[in-house]
């Protein structure tokens, strides 16, 4: 970091510190990526890059954004821009050397911060340290003008506010979401997902869900979502917790929604959820549970598991199962050949009914495991 700020004229006041990072240290949080911005247009960032040997990588150019790797370390770039024009779903940009026209572009003020990296100096233009003392997430400026720029932020201010709110939300932004809510239409499923899972996969989204369903933030877009499954939501959170296991932004959608695999399936493709997301959604919305927690890991996988038990509100099941390693069917079609089954359909069947038993008795070893083998051979 230290090369990229020295190339960058860091030392100039020509590069700050921007945006989440700063953000998060002074709230006491991890800092995980930090950005930088810069009053130096792409093509000047580029040149200095090089010229300090360090690999540029021109990932949104356009956009001004250039990705310095450092030491095997990215760092995003990103030149002081100001909007030309903006429709809800994308902006055109200009550039700029105004670091408050750059600041007001972005969304909360929490977010326009920016301090100086050799002097540690802070630089606030619309209140964003006073909005951090009181964990208060409030637009820039209008909050409908925010929200008609970017339909996303829609979202975005609710998942900001369960991240690092306090209390009720602003009122001027709550009530120009919900009065723009039907503007998430416009956004491609994609981007409502990324953000929807975003927020249920926080430390305690509910009470902000509830307000979001309360608001009808989400009926444009996710009807079957319904005020009245928020205690779902409240217990699989809670059951989560009793059990030690992460939280799941996957599982917690599916307790917001009736539990029907084929209600779940239509939702994963309308959300354009990975087929791997799409087949575990899909799973975690069937009642089966299976007389034991193993045979249904077995069964459906770990992760299909452990959803259905937290659900179900069998925390002491998931617990069990949360680390649990399914074993393998410990014979195969070719050795019951060898003890003397023919060849053709009946070995699959044959294999099939010893699986379905050894499942049953818990995945006997030994000796327990040789009776159901010999007992399926004796009567194939």
């Amino acid at each position: 970091m230290a090369r990229v700020l020295r190339a960058l004229g860091g030392d100039e006041g020509l590069t700050r510190y921007v945006g989440g990072a700063v953000r998060d240290d002074l709230l006491g949080l991890p800092v995980s990526d930090v950005d930088l911005a810069t009053r130096l247009r792409p093509d000047e960032v580029v040149e200095r890059l090089e010229a300090a040997k360090i690999k540029a990588v021109p990932t949104g150019i356009d956009h001004g954004t250039i990705t310095a790797v450092s030491d095997g370390r990215p760092v995003e770039i990103t030149s002081l821009r100001r909007d030309v024009s903006t429709d809800g779903r994308r902006a055109t940009v200009a550039f700029t050397d105004d670091w408050k026209e750059d600041a007001a572009r972005r969304d909360f003020t929490i977010n326009a911060l920016s301090a100086d990296p050799c002097s540690g100096e802070l630089f606030d233009y619309f209140g964003g340290l006073a909005d951090i003392e009181a964990r208060r997430v409030k637009f820039i400026g209008a909050p409908l003008e925010r929200i008609a720029e970017d339909h996303l932020r829609i979202l975005r201010f609710f998942r900001f506010h369960a991240r690092f709110g306090s209390g009720e939300p602003d009122a001027s932004a709550l009530d120009a979401c919900t009065e723009r809510a039907n503007d998430l239409m416009a956004l491609s499923r994609e981007r409502i997902a990324d953000e929807l899972l975003k927020l249920l996969g926080l430390p305690d989204p509910a009470p902000t869900v509830g307000i979001m369903l309360q608001r009808g933030i989400l009926k444009a877009v996710l009807p079957e979502i319904k005020p009245e499954r928020l205690g779902d939501l409240e217990a699989v959170i809670l059951a989560e917790r009793r059990a030690r296991i992460d939280p799941d932004s996957l599982r917690r959608l599916a307790a917001l929604l009736p539990r029907d695999p084929g209600l779940a399936e239509d939702i994963a493709g309308r959300l354009r959820l990975s087929n791997k997301a799409r087949k575990r959604f899909a799973c975690a919305a069937h009642h089966e549970l299976l007389p034991t927690p193993q045979a249904l890991a077995y069964r459906f996988g770990r992760e299909c598991a452990v959803d259905r038990l937290l659900l179900a509100g069998r925390i002491h099941d998931a617990t069990a199962i949360a680390g649990w390693e399914a074993p393998r069917l410990p014979i195969g079609g070719g050795a019951l050949i060898a003890r003397g089954l023919a060849e053709g359909p009946i070995v699959a069947r044959t294999l099939r009914k010893i699986e379905d038993r050894w499942v049953e008795e818990g995945f006997p070893k030994g000796a327990a495991f040789e009776r159901i083998v010999n007992d399926a051979l004796a009567r194939a």
